[in-house]
């Protein structure tokens, strides 16, 4: 087991978008996720390029491709060792989309209000 553990963001209803994105890829894809989730959770920061990349002062993204076509995973760092899956979208272009950066950022911004607020 590594030294990082990924949380599902959930919104303040309990509905898990990340979770729902997951369910929906093929079976194969699926494997491709768990066993990249499994390299970022041992390795963190650490994991280079092209598994991850930094497209955003707070925001990562896991990137694979699947049976599904180029997969992405949006994610943040989170005191130190959790990692926080954001949203994930199946990339059709060559730039992340805006929409999903701003959906990926809202999600991490609600989080961190939740948490504060706890």
């Amino acid at each position: 087991m590594g030294n990082f553990q990924c949380h599902y963001y959930q919104t303040g209803s309990g509905r898990s978008p990340i979770e729902e994105f997951i369910d929906s890829l093929s079976f194969n894809t699926q494997r491709k996720f768990f066993a990249k989730i499994g390299w970022l959770e041992e390795t963190g920061h650490k994991l280079p390029f092209p598994h991850t990349k930094k497209i955003a002062e707070d925001l990562y993204e896991l990137r694979f491709e699947g049976e599904d076509g180029a997969v992405r995973i949006l994610y943040f760092f989170y005191l130190g060792n959790k990692i926080i899956l954001l949203h994930g979208f199946k990339k059709k272009t060559e730039k992340t989309p805006k929409k999903d950066l701003e959906l990926a950022d809202d999600r991490r911004k609600d989080f961190l209000s939740r948490v504060k607020g706890t």
